[in-house]
């Protein structure tokens, strides 16, 4: 009975209206190279459309295109100015401590790269500044600004025996790399602020399908007791699946297993709708979907990378990053709603309503992330 009815909530909550797409930039690429005749290269993941029109870069991508379509040709020589001017500010690129203006390039624009790309784009994806490096200079430091979110840093330097690899939280410059002698060491204990930092951003506030997850746990359970059985249920499952994947032991295809997430969220949501109790088996499902929503933060941590020489403790830090972050959304939602969890009518004012919202997110991204 109780199965039927979470089938015919589905199948109402698929007849939602499929959502377009944007642009992911959750983590911005970004690839120095030094070459042999004093230049340099850097290539950067920007959503260049957005810029050049001064849009968000979550704005739904084909409304983007289709606004730079609408543009004259003196409009768009603007709009590309705009851009560069963007880039030029946000980013901060220096030689020795000096900031440096190179120039700006949008090299996929009139590309397949770009007309051809998945996601809709006019000049593409990549901003690419070029310039030549001061005489004499010793040290290079990259930084860009919060709009860029965290950055993965990999510095090609021709005379140093392997590329040096960085991660950057949002707004912040990279230690300096000596120019011939690879990148300053990261000591532990910048590595275990900065990817714990980074751990619970990705939940608050960039990670909200995991969030939706947690509430929807909170939802259900008026006791305090219950709620930590099922959140330790999901920290000891999801931490066992980000270190394994990390590790190269697992490994399951990013569209499956965000698609995964987003149906774990809507049969908690649709469950609480259905049932006012706490089925005893609800921890060992919850654990369950906690393995799923592991490897969806660990495909977020093979983005960011992790330090060779510090890889567990960023490992480590990462995740008590994350429980920081969902024992903060835990802490939210008690705030705003605990003075309710007495009233008899509690689940009319609060459960079924925010379960109903939570249910129809999950079986739309569900939907979008299958097919789309």
């Amino acid at each position: 009975m109780f199965s039927s009815k979470i089938i015919a909530a589905v199948a109402v909550l698929l007849s939602l209206p499929l959502g377009l797409t944007a642009h992911d930039f959750t983590v911005t690429e970004v690839a120095v190279i030094f070459r042999g005749d004093g230049g340099y290269q850097i290539d950067m993941s920007v959503d260049a459309d957005a810029l050049a029109l001064g849009l968000p870069p979550d704005t739904e991508s084909s409304i983007v295109v289709a606004e730079m379509e609408k543009l004259s040709p003196a409009e768009f020589d603007a709009a590309v100015a705009r851009a560069q001017g963007y880039v030029t500010q946000y980013v901060r690129i220096r030689f020795d401590g000096v900031k440096q203006s190179p120039a700006v390039e949008f090299p996929q624009y009139g590309t397949a790269a770009a007309m051809d790309a998945e996601t809709p784009t006019v000049l593409g994806t990549l901003a690419r500044m070029e310039g030549h490096m001061p005489e004499g200079a010793r040290e290079f430091a990259f930084g860009a600004s919060e709009v860029f979110k965290a950055v993965k840093l990999t510095v090609f330097d021709p005379s140093a025996p392997q590329p040096a690899t960085f991660t950057l939280g949002p707004g912040e410059d990279s230690p300096p790399h000596i120019i011939g002698g690879g990148q300053q060491t990261q000591t532990t204990g910048s590595v275990l602020w900065r990817y714990t930092i980074l751990g619970f951003e990705h939940i608050l506030p960039l990670g909200l399908d995991h969030i939706l997850f947690v509430l929807g746990l909170f939802l259900l359970s008026v006791r305090w007791r219950p709620l930590l059985w099922q959140v330790t249920a999901f920290t000891i499952a999801h931490s066992v699946t980000l270190a394994l994947s990390m590790y190269g032991v697992v490994s399951l295809p990013s569209r499956l297993v965000e698609t995964l997430i987003a149906a774990s969220i809507a049969y908690v949501a649709i469950e609480n709708i259905f049932t006012s109790k706490l089925h005893a088996w609800r921890p060992a499902v919850v654990f369950c979907f906690g393995l799923l929503h592991g490897l969806g933060f660990a495909t977020v941590l093979q983005e960011l990378g992790l330090p060779r020489e510090q890889f567990v403790p960023a490992l480590i830090s990462f995740n008590v990053g994350v429980e920081l972050g969902q024992l903060t959304v835990v802490s939210l939602a008690f705030v705003a709603v605990g003075w309710l969890r007495e009233r008899p009518d509690y689940r009319k004012l609060v459960v079924i309503p925010c379960s109903a919202a939570i249910a129809a997110m999950g079986v739309y991204w569900a939907i979008t992330r299958s097919f789309f």
